[in-house]
């Protein structure tokens, strides 16, 4: 020991191991941390893959109810009164299931958006944790 502040160096090595492992603990939660938001990153990513192909759906959806409808046209105009009322009720079921189809896209883009800003809100909160930590050394 030397000087007025001389702390022992048993005690200055045991202040050293410790902040080793406060600072190893931090590396750690950092690194879990980022893996986390990868991961949610790509879970995002794959929900706006499947909600691009459900919307993909819902266009194929469309074009076979303009089909429907022109054919109870083409029905209409022949007089074939069973082929018209097989024609309306096939209609209805396509534009009920189209309904459904529509809410659930809504639904799913709502979620997708939701996740979307949890995550950024979880960068934000990352990068401040980062920058209160670099900080605070």
């Amino acid at each position: 020991m030397h000087g007025r502040f001389a702390v022992p160096l048993s005690a200055f090595a045991a202040a050293c191991a410790a902040l080793l492992v406060v600072s190893t603990a931090v590396a750690q939660e950092i690194r879990d941390d980022r893996r986390e938001i990868r991961q949610d990153r790509r879970a995002i990513r794959h929900d706006g893959w499947d909600l691009r192909q459900d919307r993909r759906e819902a266009l194929q959806d469309r074009r076979e109810l303009a089909d429907d409808r022109e054919q109870l046209r083409e029905d209409f105009r022949a007089g074939d009164r069973e082929a018209v009322r097989e024609d309306l009720r096939e209609l209805r079921e396509d534009q009920a299931e189209l309904r459904e189809d529509r809410q659930e896209l809504r639904r799913e883009k709502a979620e997708l958006r939701d996740d979307r800003r949890d995550l950024r809100r979880d960068r934000r909160e990352l990068h401040r944790d980062l920058y209160q930590r670099q900080n605070d050394r």
